[in-house]
């Protein structure tokens, strides 16, 4: 967590000379390549879709507050539907790609997603390009950039969609997406969506197996919950949300389809 949470995400990125941190060192050696770039198959605008907006559970995997990245400490923001802001994009893109986002999804530079230093993991905002008004709704996955004075890191489909790639950076004003029954699982849980709990797993391994096994053919999203419990983290295997009675009974169908218990309702 502490190394994603330290993970400077602008491809653009030029650090400031002091000395270097064990963490530091330790994102030195954790990439293949030294400087980031734009990936060997090029896209075009046309080929970028919209994130579509979901309620998706905002879970602490990513979202730990305060927390401090280069001796500047940053608090999450919890009232945060209606966010917006004015400031410079930039965008991150092959250096980082097929590796773990602050809230440990894996970074498609071909998927329209974001860094952000204190929105909520995950959200989504659209974005807009000050100087031509294109814009692109974004999942916010990430923490970043933190360098100067940039408000948001685009991942390179979305730099391409607002058209500033080869730019390095543009300004851009940012709006949160409100999605009605999004479930904030950092505090008391919400009311309007339901999981299911697969089970719970002392070795994170045998969860994201089970993760996997489950993605590929439940309709719904599979995600992993870890839990301190006994002096030792547990790693829950959870399906949601659904939103209504019919979409969970749909779920639980796929997985006796799919050879698998029910699962465990939760609220």
């Amino acid at each position: 967590m502490t190394a994603a949470l330290l993970q400077a995400c602008s491809g653009n990125d030029s650090r400031t000379t002091y000395e270097p941190s064990a963490s530091d060192r330790y994102q030195a050696t954790r990439y293949s390549q030294q400087q980031d770039a734009a990936p060997l198959r090029h896209i075009g605008p046309d080929d970028v879709q919209d994130a579509v907006p979901r309620a998706d559970p905002i879970l602490a995997a990513g979202n730990k507050s305060p927390y401090t990245v280069n001796g500047v400490t940053y608090t999450i923001i919890e009232d945060y539907q209606g966010y917006r802001e004015r400031g410079t994009a930039s965008w991150y893109g092959s250096k980082f790609h097929g590796h773990k986002t602050s809230n440990g999804e894996i970074f498609d530079l071909y998927a329209p997603t974001a860094a952000h230093k204190t929105l909520p993991l995950p959200s989504y905002a659209r974005v807009t390009n000050l100087n031509n008004g294109r814009s692109v709704v974004v999942r916010v996955n990430d923490r970043g950039p933190f360098h100067g004075d940039r408000l948001i890191d685009l991942s390179y489909a979305a730099a391409v969609k607002l058209g500033y790639m080869e730019q390095g950076t543009a300004p851009v004003e940012v709006e949160v997406v409100s999605v009605t029954g999004t479930d904030d699982h950092r505090g008391a849980p919400g009311t309007h969506y339901r999981f299911l709990q697969m089970g719970a797993f002392g070795v994170e391994a045998s969860a994201r197996q089970l993760q996997s096994e489950l993605q590929g053919f439940v309709q719904a999203p599979v995600f992993i919950a870890p839990v301190e419990a006994g002096g030792r983290t547990l790693y829950r295997v959870r399906i949601g949300p659904v939103d209504s009675s019919a979409d969970l009974a749909l779920v639980q169908q796929q997985l006796r389809d799919g050879g698998y218990a029910e699962g465990q309702p939760l609220p």
